[in-house]
């Protein structure tokens, strides 16, 4: 049921998505689809959060704990991929579509972007700790995070962005597109080589 609610509020988009349509795509009654779950909203909240918990799953799965920084990162950016590209209503669910509807669905998102923000936090400072940068200063610690919040919201627009390519992009070609763009430039930003604009 579950499944066949996910296709069809991707596709269609929760306004537009009707219970009749969603049983009918599940092989169920109607009635049996609320004695399950006692409102659409219902419904979509709890797809939502299974499509999340997958999304943080198959992330946490790719990791190797223990490897280098950027091993981690690495791992974590192909888990991420792979599983968006295999899950593309899912993923449409996530991006496009729990954003619009309401308070429950938005809070499921955003708690998985935390979640995963935290990690990436975590990988950033131990790569600048690594490089011997001081990440006690207070400005240092926020750009971390906000280095994090960047790289998250690049992931989410790339995975978006990826079944459109106007190639076969795929999630191996996604991650390594990441990697090189914001690992080699933390790199130079680690070495205290940064961008500033001209004249100030």
């Amino acid at each position: 049921m579950l499944d066949a609610a996910v296709t069809v509020f991707a596709r269609r988009g929760y306004q537009a998505a009707s219970m009749d349509e969603i049983a009918l795509a599940a092989g169920v009654s109607k009635p049996l689809v609320y004695v399950y779950l006692n409102s659409k909203d219902e419904l979509f909240t709890a797809c939502i959060r299974r499509e999340a918990q997958a999304v943080k799953a198959a992330v946490r799965a790719a990791v190797e704990p223990g490897a280098p920084p950027d091993r981690q990162l690495w791992n974590g950016l192909l888990g991420f991929f792979e599983h968006t590209a295999a899950h593309h209503d899912g993923w449409t669910l996530l991006h496009s579509q729990a954003r619009t509807v309401g308070a429950p669905s938005a809070h499921e998102v955003a708690a998985m972007r935390q979640e995963m923000a935290d990690f990436v936090t975590l990988l950033i400072g131990a790569a600048a700790r690594d490089a011997g940068c001081d990440l006690d200063h207070s400005l240092a610690t926020a750009e971390v995070s906000a280095l994090a919040h960047a790289l998250i919201g690049a992931a989410e627009s790339l995975a978006g962005w990826a079944p459109t390519a106007p190639r076969a992009f795929t999630g191996r070609d996604a991650a390594a597109t990441l990697m090189n763009l914001t690992w080699s430039g933390l790199h130079q930003l680690l070495g205290g080589q940064r961008w500033r604009p001209q004249g100030g």
